[in-house]
């Protein structure tokens, strides 16, 4: 049991050795191009969900 651990752990390892970590510029660049994306997606669907509930109010009066 232990030794399937351990196999397994060392494969991971080596695993982990071939990933492209990104540099500090790139992690900062992606997080604000994701914060960004997400705070403009949150804005159209809140405008979208505005529109189309005052639009279904005025076909219900």
């Amino acid at each position: 049991m232990f030794g399937k651990i351990q196999n397994f752990l060392s494969e991971v390892v080596v695993e982990l050795k071939k990933v492209s970590w990104p540099t500090r510029a790139e992690l900062y660049d992606a997080t604000w191009i994701v914060i960004g994306t997400t705070f403009f997606l949150g804005l159209f669907i809140g405008a979208v969900d505005l529109g189309l509930s005052r639009l279904l109010g005025l076909i219900i009066r």
